[in-house]
């Protein structure tokens, strides 16, 4: 072990990217016996990150599969990456045998811990090779100040796949112009194209725009949203702010022009990934079923929608529930329930017109256990509360987009429930930036809250 570094890689830090030990580039990577051990335990569970635990564990063999004996895969082997990238050196992937660990002087007591087992294996490490940097990773913030307490040097918390480092960085999906757009504008060409007005203006005008960015003034008149970028010019779309306040699906108008952006691009085809982020009663669920409703039953542009959703109770608890998929899931979907029942509730009968409109636009409640391998074809998919998914598990629902469905990903940053995730690598915040460049999709940050003037105020105090 020639390297300078040595990291000990926590259970967490496998779940949250199954990808990671490709990431410490010429490194040397150690994983503790009890990481295997807590990673196996969980790979057969019922749970959303079983199949992460899987994965983990396949990446794990695959790098040891070259080793020859056992005194080689505790020595460390070489890390190899696959294709052309494979000359690129990485460092040594080891297994430390930490259950061979007898209790000494400095190492916390509580062995039936797992936790404490993986620090004191970091701690036996640091005493061991004093000339090396010994760094234990983790996503667990309790156990970083444990592992400091005890007298470890290094502890980090594993933040490869974190794109923006502070969450108010990211891209709020709209631009609002302090100044009147068209009076700072000397140049512009305008056309139509298939019944849409186009402006295309000097780039110096909105240096900063990026794909499907919408800008808007205070005019009440000038509304666009970003269509194309190069060198020297932006084109935008022409949506005008009446317009965009005009529009109505399932008996829906929106109430501030966030929503209206929201509702333009949720009905826009062009966009095939909607992405709707704001505080609780912002009204991004309202938007987004009654947007799939008037596509799905009105527009008849898709055949079906499905509503999918991750808490960490939902898997763990789905099968000692009684009935099918669908009437598992019904507890954790009532937010979709409570919003149908809001829209019909001036109806002459409520309930028969909630019926109505969940088998009319057929509406599917599913399991993300069951999501994977499968292909979705036509269908609007709801991901609602994504906030609580790693970057890994919204990018296997993604990649279920078939011909002619569209993504809708719901989520607020501010009501996490995972235990491993926080608002700068939820995969909600990574999507938000990953797909800022891509011209197919559009991220809107609502602004406001509507539920009621107790929850609006509950939101800015608490």
């Amino acid at each position: 072990m020639s390297a300078s570094k040595l990291y000990i890689l926590d259970t967490n830090v496998l779940l949250h990217d199954p990808k990671c030990l490709f990431q410490f580039k010429e490194q040397d990577v150690a994983i503790p016996m009890t990481v295997l051990e807590e990673l196996d335990s969980i790979k057969d569970r019922k749970q959303s990150v079983a199949a992460e635990a899987r994965h983990a564990i396949r990446v794990i063999d695959k790098i040891l599969s070259t080793a020859t004996n056992a005194a080689q895969i505790t020595k460390g082997v070489r890390i190899q990456l696959e294709g052309k990238e494979r000359e690129h050196k990485l460092g040594k992937l080891s297994i430390f045998p930490d259950h061979e660990l007898t209790s000494r002087q400095g190492f916390l007591p509580d062995t039936s811990n797992k936790d404490n087992l993986i620090i004191n294996c970091a701690l036996h490490l640091q005493a061991t090779f004093p000339h090396r940097q010994i760094i234990l990773v983790t996503k667990d913030i309790n156990m970083r100040l444990k592992a400091l307490g005890a007298g470890l040097q290094r502890v980090e918390d594993y933040r490869t796949d974190q794109l923006v480092s502070d969450i108010d960085m990211l891209p709020a999906g709209h631009h609002h112009l302090d100044a009147p757009f068209w009076e700072g504008v000397d140049k512009v060409d305008s056309f139509q194209k298939d019944g849409r007005t186009y402006h295309k203006v000097d780039r110096s005008l909105l240096p900063d725009t990026y794909p499907n960015e919408f800008i808007f003034d205070d005019s009440k008149d000038f509304a666009a949203r970003t269509h194309a970028i190069d060198e020297t010019s932006v084109t935008l779309l022409d949506l005008g702010y009446e317009r965009l306040m005009d529009q109505m699906c399932w008996g829906i108008q929106p109430i501030n022009i966030q929503q209206a952006f929201a509702m333009q691009s949720l009905m826009d085809p062009e966009i095939d990934l909607s992405i709707l982020l704001g505080a609780a009663g912002s009204g991004k669920t309202l938007i987004a079923l009654a947007c799939a409703l008037e596509m799905v039953i009105e527009e008849q542009r898709y055949n079906k929608i499905i509503v999918t959703r991750s808490t960490p109770p939902v898997a763990e608890d789905i099968g000692f529930l009684p009935g099918t998929e669908e009437e598992k899931m019904t507890p954790w979907m009532s937010s979709i329930n409570d919003n149908l029942e809001a829209m019909h509730e001036q109806d002459e009968r409520p309930q028969s017109s909630v019926k109505y409109a969940i088998e009319k636009a057929n509406i599917q409640f599913k399991s993300l256990n069951f999501i994977r391998g499968r292909s979705i074809q036509n269908a609007i998919v709801l991901i609602d509360e994504s906030q609580n998914l790693t970057p890994q598990q919204l990018k296997t629902i993604l990649t279920r987009c078939g011909k002619g469905t569209k993504m809708v990903c719901l989520g607020n940053l501010a009501q996490i429930d995972s235990n491993y995730l926080t608002p700068l690598t939820s995969g909600l915040t990574y999507i938000v930036e990953r797909f800022r460049s891509f011209e197919g999709a559009a991220s809107v940050h609502f602004e406001g809250i509507f539920r009621s003037r107790l929850a609006e105020f509950a939101e800015e105090h608490l």
